[in-house]
């Protein structure tokens, strides 16, 4: 097996981890699949912001692991699981990056949601 590329962050691909101060809501067949104040807000270069939620925050009962997996040459490999009660519409809908790399180790233990797979993720400003 050919070693992977690792990328380091930098002017040319910034990734950010900060903590978001607002709630996290994120709902899927009218249930709530996630709730959190402690998510993490993760930016990378010029795409939408991605909130990581701590696993602690999610009904893990919920989701069930599945065999997909990706790999980011700047976060690591990721898992992902399909949240079951959202049927075919929710089948990977959730990623985490179980041992991401240094540069984002806030990530871990810490799932996000395919903002197009899931009903909602609201973000509620207090």
């Amino acid at each position: 097996m050919s070693e992977k590329l690792v990328k380091v962050p930098g002017p040319d691909h910034p990734i950010t981890v900060e903590k978001n101060p607002d709630r996290v809501v994120v709902k899927v067949a009218g249930q709530v699949v996630a709730d959190t104040r402690e998510a993490l807000s993760l930016q990378e270069a010029n795409y939408p912001a991605v909130q990581y939620i701590p696993r602690k925050d999610v009904d893990m009962t919920q989701l069930e692991r599945t065999d997909n997996e990706s790999y980011c040459p700047y976060k690591g490999d990721a898992s992902y699981f399909s949240i079951t009660p959202g049927g075919e519409k929710t089948v990977n809908a959730v990623w985490t990056y179980e041992s991401p790399y240094a540069p984002v180790a806030d990530i871990q233990d810490h799932l996000a949601f395919y903002a197009d797979r899931v009903d909602s993720i609201e973000i509620l400003a207090d």
